[in-house]
């Protein structure tokens, strides 16, 4: 049985990846750093190596005989003082994992990145994303980048949070007009489609841009998460983009303000791609948001 070496596995998608490598048949050696052990909880039979994808030196031995690492590890704001920055977590980690990969003798590397990452970017995020995908395009270790859309199912930070909102208040804010499209994929199917890729040598040396099946406007992606809870209308009050920029550029350094510009920036790139070559690739069947939302929400 071929081991995998992954990195961010106690992170939300991680642990579905987790799932689903060993479902598949595969051995899996997670890095962990000190503290988050908790996070894997119930997955007795994976390896749990203590380490930070910031501190490489001594991971090449943990990683020596593993088939492939995979590299999940990312975030989506900075938090500076803590030295949680996007250039530290996306670029010096993939460079970090890159090395121990080389030294590690390891034939394999799969990428988590992120849909709308381009070397026009506007965003700091989508920025850092690039510069780390052109430092594993310039690996000699075998590749594969994935950039899914957003990713959705329990304890997600989308569509669990707007559930909640729309579970307790009478009111949902909304920024500026809410047309700006996102195009959700269940955790599961983007898991299955790292494991997949480990299987399917045409992947290698591909960039997989993946999304649901169709996009959707915010405002229609609330309304679909209110039927999935049996709300009949998801009521709705829209703040000018306008104004949130505003306070966003006085409050957004505070670490418990909950937007970021770059964020704000993001959102209205919008996150939707064509991901027909990715399902077809990896033998997936798209599956439709409005069931994906009823599996994940309980209702019928």
């Amino acid at each position: 049985m071929q081991r995998i070496f992954v990195t961010g596995g106690t992170g939300f998608v991680g642990r579905s990846l987790v799932r689903a490598l060993l479902a598949g048949g595969f051995l899996v050696r997670c890095l962990v750093r000190p503290g988050s052990e908790s996070d894997l909880k119930g997955f007795e039979s994976i390896d749990r190596v203590p380490g930070d994808v910031l501190r490489p030196k001594g991971l090449a031995a943990y990683a020596e005989g593993c088939a492939a690492i995979v590299h999940l590890v990312g975030i989506i704001r900075e938090h500076q003082g803590r030295g949680v920055t996007f250039d530290r977590l996306h670029v010096q980690a993939t460079a970090n994992m890159l090395s121990v990969a080389k030294e590690a003798g390891v034939r394999r590397y799969l990428q988590m990145s992120a849909l709308g990452t381009r070397p026009d970017a506007r965003s700091a995020y989508h920025q850092s994303k690039w510069r780390a995908e052109e430092a594993v395009r310039a690996s000699p270790v075998p590749w594969t980048i994935f950039r899914p859309s957003i990713i959705f199912g329990p304890g997600d930070e989308f569509i669990s949070v707007l559930a909640k909102l729309i579970r307790r208040l009478p009111v949902v804010p909304v920024l500026g007009d809410g047309r700006y499209r996102l195009q959700p994929i269940p955790v599961e199917q983007v898991a299955e489609g790292f494991v997949r890729a480990l299987r399917l040598q045409k992947s290698v040396g591909q960039t997989y841009e993946v999304g649901g099946p169709e996009p959707y406007p915010f405002v229609e992606i609330l309304d679909r998460i209110g039927a999935a809870l049996g709300r009949r209308t998801v009521k709705k009050i829209h703040v000018p983009l306008g104004a949130v920029k505003f306070v966003t550029r006085a409050l957004g350094w505070l670490p418990f303000y909950p937007l970021t510009m770059d964020q704000i920036i993001m959102l209205e790139g919008e996150s939707v791609t064509d991901p027909t070559r990715f399902f077809e690739d990896f033998g997936i069947a798209p599956e439709p948001l409005a069931r994906g939302l009823a599996r994940m929400l309980g209702a019928a």
